[in-house]
């Protein structure tokens, strides 16, 4: 079996020699160059073809995502990237994940080596993870993004063009814009009654804000659990509030849920549902982690099956493992409609296969299919009600 090739990209000494001897400890995988900053690491990737690539936000001569921005344009590969724990590196690292990052780990700023240490599994899960993702060409500057990236292989015509032949990784999706729902029905007390839960890891960041984007200003509560560590998901929120017709929040213990809002589960904290009277309120609690994720799908899904039964619309998007498969498919059990996200799709198809393999899921739908289809779902439900008064 190959092992995984990689290339460390940072400015420290000391983390490009902790990442290496990190890496270079597993069995299948291995460091195959650390570069100091862009310049370098751009013939690094020319030269040896690594599978992989760790990337610091703020390097000398030229900064992490200016890197990225042009490598994923001219030549996309898997990108792990490494930022610190501040506001800022928070706000970057989503800018990373917008531009194509499969995924990115939380360095602390202070005592950097025994925290990349203690982190050493989870550097070297992601980066397995990275190996396999479905990874998307960013468009050019003057040409509008579609709406799930490229189909096909992508062109590589610059020097850091990856040399030999192409490995064919691509993220194939349907080039047409996001689809809107149809406004054939007010929603009216539905939108009281149903809640959304949404699931999503690796790829989700991007998944989860393609199908809120879409959603009209009177859908549903809905309440999200993205696989997030604690200081980014605050302004992840606040970014998805700036762009969609919904109100999106991180989540807060006791708040009723409310039509037209989206509540994201806290980094660090699991996020379920709870009914208070006539009302339906988040619960964020501490407590052990659950199929080795806080925030995990698992407690979400289960509220919903417990609390909301066939009030609840699910839906699983991208992301690796199998958390939520289980209680989705107790969802659906209680008489939920759930949904998932399709393999062409997924950046990594791991939780949406496991709930589809669970027999959890209704449908399996390409990502910009999926709020119209549930806009059309509700709004049938809406057509039928007003047929039988």
């Amino acid at each position: 079996m190959p092992k995984i090739r990689v290339v460390v990209v940072d400015d420290s000494a000391l983390v490009r020699s902790m990442l290496t001897e990190i890496i270079n400890r597993q069995s299948d995988m291995e460091c195959i160059g650390a570069a100091a900053d862009p310049l370098v690491a751009r013939e690094m990737i020319r030269n040896l073809n690594p599978d992989v690539i760790t990337l610091d936000v703020e390097m000398p001569r030229m900064d992490g995502i200016d890197f990225l921005a042009k490598l994923m344009r001219l030549r996309p590969m898997p990108v792990v990237m490494v930022s610190t724990l501040t506001e800022r590196g928070a706000e970057v690292t989503l800018k990373a994940l917008e531009l194509g990052a499969i995924d990115f780990v939380a360095k602390p700023k202070i005592g950097v080596a025994d925290g990349l240490r203690q982190l050493a599994d989870d550097i070297t899960d992601k980066v397995r993870i990275a190996s396999q993702a479905r990874i998307h060409r960013t468009p050019a500057p003057s040409a509008a993004p579609p709406a799930g990236g490229a189909t096909g292989a992508p062109q590589a015509p610059s020097s850091i063009a990856r040399s030999g032949t192409s490995t064919g990784i691509s993220r194939p999706a349907s080039s047409a814009a996001p689809t809107a729902p149809a406004a054939s029905h007010s929603l009216g007390r539905l939108s009281t009654e149903k809640i959304i839960f949404i699931g999503a890891s690796t790829g989700g960041t991007e998944a989860t804000k393609e199908v809120l984007l879409t959603l009209p200003a009177d859908a549903p509560g809905v309440v999200i659990t993205q696989h997030m560590p604690p200081g980014f998901t605050r302004n992840y929120a606040a970014r998805l509030d700036n762009l969609c017709k919904i109100s999106v929040k991180e989540a807060s213990d006791g708040e009723r849920i409310l039509p037209g809002h989206a509540y994201i589960a806290p980094g660090g904290m699991h996020l379920s549902v709870e009914r208070s009277g006539a009302n339906y309120i988040a619960r964020v609690q501490d407590g052990d982690p659950v199929n080795r994720h806080k925030p995990s799908v698992e407690v979400l899904f289960k509220s919903a099956a417990r609390v909301v039964g066939p009030n609840a619309i699910g839906i699983m998007l991208t992301g690796m493992g199998a958390d939520g498969a289980k209680a989705m498919r107790e969802m659906r059990d209680a008489g939920a409609y759930c949904v998932a996200q399709d393999e062409a799709t997924c950046v990594v198809f791991g939780m949406p296969r496991e709930a589809i393999a669970a027999g959890a899921v209704q449908e399996v739908l390409p990502l910009n299919k999926i709020t119209s289809h549930l806009m059309d779902h509700l709004r049938a439900t809406v057509g039928q009600a007003l047929s039988r008064v």
